[in-house]
C-alpha cells in the first residue's frame, strides 16, 4: 500500500498536565488556559481544543493562536470535571485527558502525537481531493454525501458489477434523509429523473469509477492523501458551543433562532419539531402528524413568518406545517390529491412575505412543481413550470425564495437556472447561471431583494439582483467546499457552510475576502443562519449527521 500524506499544515507529539498556573491567573476572565505543542512543530496554531463536562450535553471549543495558546472564558465553563479533546489533522492526543475546573483558573498544556490513522480523520472534501478521477467523476460523489461519508466508498471492496447492479440501485431506493443508522425507503422516483437505458449506462460508468478508487483491486489505496491546512489568523478567533440532541437519529437540518431566543430546528428524519434553550441547553420537541403511514418521515425547510411562527415542509408526508411559536399549536395543510402522490416531496415552505397577500409558497420536489397556499381559505394552487419538458430533460426545483412583494424565485438544481414566478400573473421567467456547472441550491433574500445562494456543483456562492437581473459570483477559497446555502448577516457579510470539509466561510462581498472556520467535529452542514447579538454576528447550523446544534461566535 502506498500512502504518502501531503500535509499543508502538519502535526505530531503528546503529554499534558492540568494544574492552576500563573498564566491562567493573569487572564482573570479565563476558566482554563494552556498551550498546544508537538515535537515536530513546537507551538501549534489552529488546533481546536474542546471541553465537555462529565454528564453534560454541551461542548465548548476554542482554537489555539499563533503562539499555540488557548483560553476558555470563565463564563463558558462552570465548575466540574471536563474531558478535553482536540481536532488537528494528522495529530492525536495520547489517550484520554481530563481537567477539573474549580473556583480558581486552571491550565492545561497539551502535547500532541502524530496519528497512526490519517484516513480516520479525513473529511469528505479531502477524500475527493485525494482520489484520482476527472472533475465530472468527482462531482458525482456529491450525490453520496447527503446520506453517508465518502470513506464508506473508498474503504469498501465492491467491484464494478456489484456497484452497478447492487449498491447503486439500493442507494437510489433510499429517501434522501436516510443515514446508515436510520434507513428510509423511497416510494417512487421523482417525475423528472433519469430513467431507462440512460440510467443503466450512468450506473455502469459510476460503478467503474467507484471500483477504481476503493480497495477492490489491490486492497490498498494507490494515491496520496491531500489534506486541508489548519485554521490561521482570524480563523482561530472564535468560540464554538455544541448542544447534543437526545437521540442519535435526530437530524437537525435547518436551525433558526426564534423571536423568543430559542434555537428551533427541523428534524430531517423524524416527525418531530425541536427546540433548545441556548442559555440552559434544555431540549423539547413537538410531534408533527404523520399523514402517510409507511412513507419516509422528516421535515426539511424551516422559515418564520412576520409574526415569528415557524413553517416547515413535511416532505414525503405531503403537507405544509405551521407551529405557533407561543403555544406550539400545530396547523397543517395537505396537498390536493392530484399532487399528493407516491413521489410527492414538499421540502420548502416560504412564509416570509405572506403578510403582503396572505399567500405562502411551497415546492414539490417530486414533480418539479411550485404550490401556493391561501392561508384564509386553505386552497392550494399548483404551477408546473417544466410540465412540457422533453423526455430526458431533467429539472429539480430545489428552493423557492420570496421577495418583498411575495413574488417567488426558485433554484433549478438540475438545469442551472434561477427562475421567477410573478405573483399576479404566475408568469415564469428563467435566468441562466453565468458559469456551469452550478447547481444553485438554497437561497436567502436580503432587504434589497437580492437573492444569495450556494452553487453546490460550482464551488461558489452567488448573488442575483432581482432588480437589475444580474449575477455576481465568488469562488470558494478551499476546493471541494461546495456550499449548500448562504445567509447575509446584519453587517453585510455572507456566510455559508460545507457539506464536505466541515468549514464555515465568511465573505466580505466588498473586498472579496473570506475567513474560514473549521468546526470541531465532522459536520454535514445544510442550512445556515445568523443572528445579531449586541452588534456582533452569531452563526448557527445543525450537524445533520451528528445529532447536535452548533453556535459559532467570531471574536473579532
Amino acid at each position: 500500500m502506498r500512502i504518502r500524506a501531503l500535509l499543508l499544515a502538519s502535526a505530531l507529539g503528546f503529554a499534558s498536565t492540568f494544574l492552576p498556573g500563573p498564566s491562567a491567573q493573569a487572564q482573570a476572565p479565563a476558566a482554563l488556559t494552556g498551550t498546544v505543542t508537538s515535537q515536530q512543530e513546537g507551538k501549534m496554531e489552529g488546533v481546536l481544543v474542546s471541553a465537555k463536562k462529565a454528564g453534560g450535553t454541551v461542548t465548548i471549543t476554542v482554537v489555539s493562536d499563533a503562539d499555540g495558546k488557548f483560553s476558555f472564558p470563565a463564563s463558558r465553563l462552570e465548575p466540574g470535571d471536563y474531558t478535553i479533546s482536540i481536532r488537528a489533522i494528522g495529530y492525536d492526543l495520547d489517550g484520554p485527558q481530563q481537567v477539573k475546573i474549580g473556583s480558581s483558573p486552571a491550565s492545561a498544556d497539551v502535547k500532541l502525537v502524530k496519528t497512526k490513522n490519517l484516513a480516520r480523520q479525513m473529511s469528505n472534501g479531502e477524500w475527493i481531493a485525494s482520489i484520482p478521477g476527472t472533475q465530472q467523476q468527482k462531482l458525482s460523489l456529491l450525490n453520496c454525501v447527503s446520506c453517508h461519508s465518502v470513506d464508506r466508498i473508498v474503504k469498501s471492496s465492491y467491484d464494478k458489477e456489484a456497484f452497478a447492479t447492487q449498491i447503486l440501485p439500493r442507494m437510489a431506493s433510499y429517501a434522501n434523509q436516510s443515514t446508515p443508522i436510520h434507513i428510509q425507503k423511497r416510494m417512487a422516483t421523482r417525475l423528472l429523473e433519469e430513467r431507462g437505458d440512460s440510467l443503466t449506462r450512468a450506473r455502469n460508468a459510476q460503478g467503474e469509477f467507484l471500483s477504481s478508487i476503493n480497495m477492490s483491486a489491490t486492497g490498498a489505496w494507490e494515491f496520496d492523501f491531500k489534506v486541508n491546512p489548519r485554521p490561521t489568523g482570524r480563523g482561530t478567533k472564535v468560540i464554538y458551543t455544541e448542544y447534543d440532541l437526545p437521540r442519535a437519529t435526530a437530524e437537525p437540518h435547518d436551525v433558526i433562532i426564534g423571536s423568543d431566543g430559542n434555537a428551533y430546528y427541523s428534524n430531517f428524519g423524524e416527525q418531530t419539531f425541536g427546540m433548545i434553550d441556548p442559555k440552559t441547553g434544555k431540549h423539547s420537541e413537538v410531534q408533527i402528524p404523520e399523514f402517510k403511514k409507511g412513507w419516509p418521515q422528516g421535515m426539511l425547510g424551516l422559515r418564520p413568518d412576520k409574526d415569528g411562527n415557524m413553517w416547515l415542509g413535511n416532505m414525503y408526508q405531503g403537507s405544509i406545517v405551521r407551529v405557533d411559536i407561543k403555544d406550539k399549536k400545530v396547523t397543517t395543510w395537505n396537498l390536493p390529491p392530484e399532487m399528493n402522490k407516491d413521489q410527492t416531496q414538499v421540502n420548502m415552505v416560504r412564509p416570509e412575505s405572506s403578510h403582503v397577500d396572505g399567500k405562502v409558497w411551497s415546492q414539490n420536489n417530486g414533480f418539479a412543481a411550485i404550490h401556493r397556499l391561501d392561508i384564509k381559505t386553505g386552497q392550494i394552487e399548483t404551477l408546473e413550470p417544466f410540465k412540457a419538458a422533453a423526455q430526458g430533460e431533467n429539472h429539480n426545483i430545489y428552493d423557492i425564495v420570496p421577495d418583498s412583494k411575495n413574488n417567488v424565485y426558485f433554484t433549478d438544481f438540475a438545469a442551472d437556472y434561477i427562475g421567477k414566478v410573478d405573483k399576479d400573473t404566475m408568469k415564469v421567467t428563467l435566468f441562466t447561471m453565468p458559469k456551469k456547472p452550478s447547481a444553485p441550491r438554497r437561497g436567502f433574500m436580503d432587504s434589497q431583494d437580492r437573492m444569495w445562494f450556494g452553487e453546490y456543483r460550482g464551488n461558489r456562492i452567488a448573488m442575483f439582483d432581482t432588480k437589475t437581473e444580474s449575477f455576481k459570483q465568488w469562488d470558494m477559497p478551499t476546493a471541494w467546499s461546495n456550499p449548500y446555502d448562504v445567509h447575509l448577516d446584519k453587517n453585510g457579510e455572507a456566510w455559508t457552510g460545507s457539506m464536505l470539509n466541515d468549514r464555515v466561510s465568511r465573505l466580505n462581498p466588498q473586498t472579496g475576502t473570506f475567513v474560514e472556520y473549521l468546526l470541531p467535529k465532522t459536520t454535514n452542514i445544510r442550512r445556515v443562519f445568523t443572528e445579531n447579538v449586541d452588534g456582533k454576528t452569531v452563526f448557527w447550523v445543525g450537524s445533520n449527521h451528528g445529532a447536535s446544534i452548533i453556535k459559532l461566535e467570531p471574536q473579532d
